[in-house]
């Protein structure tokens, strides 16, 4: 048998042992190992590998930024930041049409910018939106939809772990990859504002119970200067600590990560939301978390080299070309298959299979691999609230507790997003500038 064609064998048989129930780190490294085994018909040579890549696949010193990053977005959401920023930006939009839901998207941008996990925005969000927006008059399916819909700016607006993973799988550099992420991630936060405003504004019954009434934001007291400030101006110096060390060079990615976590664990102290019992809980959930994802990324180089001895990105590459379907029609099918994937698996998983095949080919086809990247990390967000799988919906249902609140309810609600994001993805598929402009 051809090496190529056992190479895809081995991905049906891993694929297979995913659906089948098997975590994907076990199911990655299983193959890989076999893979190698069978390829070079050399079983010494399948454990050298296996053990080069536990040693070789987090060795760098830049996989410091996964726990960093992690601690960091843990001690935020522990100090009742997301809950200020909303209250924040609800004061700042609250006489608008739809404003609440506008609040919610620009407090979870921002929140974004500190934690880079998606599925903590969700939670965060579903306690502190849902109520106040549903008490304001919205329908529970957009009050709903909304928080899962602008959860996934967590994963797009950096510092983000899934920019992480690509990054270190692909092999390009993750703070370019980070300030690559600003401006398609504000872009979707406005796609997702104009979307809130235009729905608000011409088809007020899918957002509010009474369409003739609307929102009452307006008749909530206005909140003080000083009172803004002091929920503000914790979190606006975490991003620009962050994103400005990291956008002038003044920090690598790494280093970044260990001073917002710092900041992180200030603010958390000062605000008194941090005690000994706490702070252990956080530090064991921020370690459980990190080995999970370090786990992955080996499991994932184990696999990844196994592809290329196979030669199964070469002979995919190959076969596109004499397709025809050029650079953009690859595109198109990758972004497909990664939609459809997103409906059955999670984000991280998905890259951990995707990347190590679609990068090669990508960057043989003239691809800019950041530009590549985000395209890629935005399909794979958009899985997030595909169903069946959804975790960013499940999230919120979980969060919520309300058996009234069925999960297609929230689905229904997430729809309107998924367009945006489509659109946003189209639009930077297109024009690369707008994912490498800050970059170059």
């Amino acid at each position: 048998m051809e090496d190529v064609t056992l190479g895809f064998l081995l991905i049906g048989a891993m694929v297979a042992l995913i659906v089948l129930g098997l975590p994907i780190g076990l199911s990655l490294i299983s193959t890989g190992a076999i893979g190698v085994w069978l390829i070079r018909d050399n079983i010494d040579l399948a454990f050298r590998f296996t053990a080069l890549a536990t040693y070789s696949g987090i060795q760098d010193y830049l996989f410091a930024t996964i726990p960093l990053f992690v601690l960091m977005g843990l001690l935020v959401s522990i100090s009742d930041v997301g809950k200020d920023t909303f209250e924040v930006a609800q004061a700042l939009l609250r006489r608008i049409r739809g404003g609440l839901g506008m609040a919610t998207v620009a407090a979870n941008a921002v929140f974004a910018a500190v934690t880079g996990v998606s599925i903590a925005s969700a939670a965060v969000f579903t306690k502190v939106a849902v109520p106040e927006m549903v008490r304001h008059g919205y329908h529970m399916r957009f009050a709903a939809g909304t928080v899962a819909g602008s959860s996934i700016l967590g994963m797009l607006i950096p510092p983000s772990l899934l920019m992480i993973v690509y990054g270190v799988l692909s092999e390009v550099s993750i703070g370019k990859m980070f300030v690559a992420g600003v401006i398609p991630g504000i872009l979707i936060a406005l796609g997702f504002t104009a979307m809130i405003w235009l729905f608000a504004t011409f088809r007020p019954g899918w957002v509010f119970v009474d369409p003739g009434h609307g929102d009452n934001e307006e008749e909530d007291a206005a909140m003080g200067t000083g009172e803004m400030l002091a929920k503000s101006v914790p979190i606006a110096c975490l991003v620009v600590l962050i994103l400005g060390g990291l956008y002038t060079g003044f920090f690598t990615p790494t280093e970044a990560g260990a001073v917002g976590a710092a900041g992180a664990l200030v603010i958390a102290l000062v605000r008194r939301r941090l005690d000994w019992p706490k702070f252990w809980r956080v530090l064991k959930e921020a370690g459980l978390v990190s080995a999970s994802i370090l786990f992955l990324l080996i499991a994932a180089s184990l696999y990844s080299r196994m592809l290329s001895m196979a030669g199964v990105p070469n002979a995919i590459g190959d076969f596109v070309q004499h397709l025809g379907l050029g650079s953009y029609g690859f595109l198109f099918a990758f972004v497909i298959v990664v939609l459809l994937m997103g409906m059955i698996l999670d984000s991280t998983s998905i890259l951990l299979i995707m990347v190590p095949i679609g990068a090669p080919i990508a960057s043989a086809m003239g691809f800019d691999l950041i530009h590549f990247g985000i395209i890629t990390i935005i399909a794979v967000e958009m899985g997030l609230l595909t169903p069946p799988f959804g975790i960013s919906v499940f999230t919120v249902k979980a969060t919520l507790g309300d058996p009234k609140v069925g999960i297609e309810t929230i689905f229904a609600g997430t729809i309107p997003y998924l367009a945006v994001m489509g659109l946003c993805l189209m639009l930077i598929a297109f024009f690369p500038i707008l994912a490498t402009a800050l970059v170059k």
